[in-house]
């Protein structure tokens, strides 16, 4: 049996869970989430917390099971708490700016880097170089986080780019010169 699956996931208070067919509905306010569920998993409500559990031993659903539950899990803490990927910005001359909805980015380009915030997702800015992602949904924060690090990857030699907080990058060695 998956250690992860068979954990029960406690319910909060002010949070209400619902199973609507072969879908778990999380809903926290005016904010909800959603996830579908695959045929071999069980999922029920019982005392406060939602339990996950699997028809058979085949290996699909074995492998499904502790799966399931970390996604339920994720929307119950995404909307509990909410989830934060924090990037930095470096070189000389890169920076961000947040103009209303949108997070503006100078990243020595001929042109400006734009990205809009998708719904359910707020971009903050500690300071011109540093970005913070933060949303309910887990696998929407991760994403929206690597789309703004891919549009200037840290470069190999001089670590110039968007890179994640705390991101441990190995620099190479330049080319020595000819004498």
């Amino acid at each position: 049996m998956s250690r992860i699956g068979k954990k029960p996931i406690a319910i909060p208070q002010d949070m209400k869970v619902e199973i609507v067919g072969d879908e778990v509905v999380v809903s926290k306010g005016q904010q909800s989430l959603s996830q579908k569920i695959h045929a071999g998993i069980t999922v029920k409500i019982e005392d406060g917390r939602i339990l996950v559990g699997r028809e058979d031993d085949t290996r699909e659903t074995r492998s499904l099971h502790g799966l399931t539950r970390s996604l339920i899990n994720n929307m119950v803490v995404g909307l509990s708490e909410g989830f934060t990927k924090n990037l930095e910005i470096q070189g000389v001359g890169f920076r961000a700016a947040k103009e209303g909805n949108k997070l503006v980015m100078n990243l020595g380009y001929s042109h400006q880097v734009i990205f809009e915030e998708p719904e359910g997702i707020t971009f903050e800015l500690a300071s011109p170089t540093r970005i913070a992602v933060k949303g309910a949904d887990k696998q929407l924060v991760g994403e929206m986080a690597a789309k703004i690090r891919a549009s200037r990857l840290p470069d190999a030699y001089k670590g110039k780019g968007v890179r994640y907080a705390g991101e441990v990058l190995r620099l190479k060695v330049g080319k020595s010169g000819a004498k």
